[in-house]
């Protein structure tokens, strides 16, 4: 088995791709080793000293580290991944493939009256920046929408990453912006 890495723009993550299908649909992720009982694969990284962060994308798995060293966490990390692979281990405990998305969306908060803009807001959100982030390592999905704002989650490698601001704002406010009229402002939550 061999499972590429590739650098994202969070210095302090890196994504790993295996080579197969990792999460059926949907992401996962796992900010504490608390979480991380949902999946063996996730409490066995979690278990190499310096992992802070765990998130499963379709085809890849992104690892947030501390202020630790990629060269001597990097290691630990693929073997943790191809061990869990070659043993046929299911990725989460229960043998579901449940995302968190069915749990994203009915935390959703949005005006019944705007519900036309926050459908076109989502579908520009699926087709067009959730497939350019899944690229780095990271997702970004829709919380809610008020008083003209939308307020979105960011995930794995976007989840603190030093240019998500940048992102956010000269990337995605001005795409929604530009297609919404109603839009003035994209915030994170």
């Amino acid at each position: 088995m061999f499972i590429q890495t590739e650098a994202t723009p969070n210095p302090a993550t890196l994504k790993f791709i295996p080579g197969r299908i990792v999460l059926d649909n949907g992401t996962m992720e796992f900010a504490s080793r608390e979480t991380a009982n949902r999946s063996p694969l996730a409490e066995k990284l979690f278990g190499v000293p310096g992992v802070t962060g765990v998130f499963f994308g379709s085809d890849f798995v992104t690892v947030t580290k501390d202020d630790s060293d990629w060269q001597h966490l990097k290691p630990a990390i693929l073997g943790a991944i191809m061990e869990h692979y070659m043993s046929g281990a299911p990725l989460l405990a229960d043998g579901s493939a449940a995302s968190d998305e069915a749990m994203d969306e009915g935390d959703e908060f949005f005006s019944d009256d705007d519900a036309e803009t926050v459908a076109t807001i989502k579908d520009l959100i699926e087709t067009r920046v959730r497939p350019a982030v899944a690229n780095d390592g990271g997702d970004i999905t829709f919380r809610g929408f008020k008083d003209g704002i939308v307020y979105l989650n960011m995930k794995g490698s976007c989840a603190g990453c030093p240019s998500s601001t940048a992102t956010l704002q000269h990337g995605i406010q001005n795409l929604l912006k530009h297609f919404v009229p109603d839009v003035v402002e994209v915030r994170p939550m």
